[in-house]
């Protein structure tokens, strides 16, 4: 009976110490302003980068650290507000041959996270490759694509989180920096000739995302 009574308090005291995990919690994370999107395309003389940021980047994401291959959500881009450093070719690409932003449906990019390739789950601080699968829409054209992506978890401490929060951040954040592919003609658009120079075909959109627990 004593053996029986002292093998029942080693294992409470074992289970006791044993380390616990980490319960799955679902998440909903919403794009910071400080995020940024950018548009690369090759001419012959140069490469033609379109940059924007601020609220012209918004949307929500889905998911749990613990299960990020589950993740979900949306990222939409404001094409009305890309520059490129010439106003003119700017202009051109808003225009109804290639972009058509004055249409309403066309005015964003639209990307729809399904899934997540990664290796594990998020653990703070600590950087992770992963591939984003989803839908990339552009002018009303949806395409699947996969993008490479490198994300880390960012959990702050209540002493972080007083010095941070006036920027925006919460608790639990994400960034994610993503590199997608496509081409124009892939959404039904021409291959654009802007100033005389005809561009590349391929369409390259990298994205800078800061995400904060909602």
């Amino acid at each position: 009976m004593k053996s029986r009574i002292g093998l029942c308090s080693v294992v409470l005291v074992l289970l006791a110490v044993a380390p616990v995990p980490a319960l799955a919690q679902q998440m909903t994370f919403r794009v910071l302003p400080n995020s940024r999107a950018t548009f690369k395309t090759d001419a012959a003389l140069e490469t033609v980068i379109g940059n924007t940021s601020g609220p012209a980047v918004s949307g929500t994401v889905m998911g749990d650290p613990a299960k990020p291959q589950a993740a979900s959500g949306t990222i939409r881009v404001d094409l009305t507000t890309l520059k490129t450093g010439i106003e003119k070719r700017d202009a051109d690409m808003r225009g109804k041959d290639y972009l058509d932003t004055d249409t309403e449906v066309n005015r964003y990019a639209v990307f729809e996270l399904k899934g997540v390739e990664i290796g594990g789950v998020l653990q703070p601080g600590k950087e992770m490759p992963a591939r984003l699968k989803g839908i990339l829409t552009i002018k009303g054209k949806p395409v699947e694509v996969a993008a490479d992506a490198q994300v880390t978890y960012i959990k702050l401490t209540p002493d972080q989180l007083e010095t941070q929060k006036r920027f925006g951040f919460t608790a639990d954040n994400v960034r994610v920096k993503a590199k997608f592919n496509s081409t124009f003609t892939n959404h039904g658009m021409q291959i654009p000739q802007l100033l005389f120079l005809k561009l590349s075909n391929d369409i390259q959109l990298e994205t800078d995302l800061t995400l904060v627990r909602q």
